[in-house]
């Protein structure tokens, strides 16, 4: 599926179909072609947003959570959406799991897939070398179950990103704010329904932290995908879409 990203305002962004609202929030290496399965999927039926969060080149000292999600914010405010589905993998559903604790009246379901605000295992337990390909190459193929999915084209893109010295200061800066901050205590607030999709073999959040969530969120339900990493959508395109579209059937939007 070809991505039509717009540009209005100072925001970069797919809006595709019509529908029921679904944002997708992309994780620190994440790009909106991560959910290209899942956008060609649920355009047919749903209105699918994805916004390019400003990980590489938003202020320095805005680079953390909290700027993060004050751009959700004004993204939301200035697309004038309301009563929506947050969906976010990794460090977006980190982010994901913040702006529904502050606007409860606008997110109706919470969906969360390899989300940090637990426990994450960054990039395997470092960060990435800046000009050391082989050292990028096997951190993103550290992502995933089957290496396959760590295409050379996905790791050239994080391999550029990596080499720029402002981006790698942004990415590190945004990680340790996300290792920092802890949601445990505020998890047992969330009280929208709430869908865990869980890679099995995720080795940066492992089945132990999404056992976790669903013990703190209160109405949530945890499914796993076997022989899958820390990016179910993208290694599991078929089987994620099939869990979620389960998911949207049980919590229906009554208009």
């Amino acid at each position: 599926m070809k991505l039509n990203i717009q540009e209005e305002n100072g925001f970069k962004f797919l809006d595709e179909g019509e529908g029921e609202i679904l944002i997708l929030l992309h994780g620190l290496f994440g790009a909106l072609s991560n959910w290209s399965g899942f956008t060609s999927h649920f355009s047919k039926t749903h209105r699918v947003i994805i916004p390019m969060m400003p990980i590489y080149d938003m202020p320095l000292k805005e680079a953390g959570l909290n700027g993060l999600v004050k751009f959700i914010e004004a993204f939301i405010e200035f697309k004038n959406l309301d009563d929506f589905t947050i969906v976010g993998n990794s460090l977006g559903g980190h982010v994901g799991l913040i702006y529904t604790l502050a606007n409860r009246d606008k997110v109706n379901k919470l969906v969360l897939t390899g989300s940090s605000g637990l426990f994450e295992n960054t990039m395997g337990g470092s960060y990435p070398k800046r000009g050391n390909y082989e050292f990028v190459k096997k951190k993103v193929t550290y992502t995933f179950y089957n290496p396959g999915v760590a295409t050379k084209d996905l790791v050239d893109e994080v391999f550029e990103t990596t080499s720029s010295i402002p981006k790698c200061m942004r990415i590190v800066a945004i990680a340790r704010s996300a290792q920092k901050h802890n949601l445990a205590s505020e998890l047992p607030k969330i009280d929208v329904p709430t869908l865990l999709i869980w890679g099995l073999n995720d080795t940066i959040t492992p089945p132990m932290v999404a056992h976790e969530f669903n013990r703190l969120i209160p109405n949530s339900n945890l499914r796993f995908i076997d022989k899958c990493g820390h990016a179910p959508m993208m290694e599991h395109p078929e089987k994620f879409n099939k869990v979620f579209e389960n998911f949207l059937e049980q919590n229906k939007v009554l208009i």
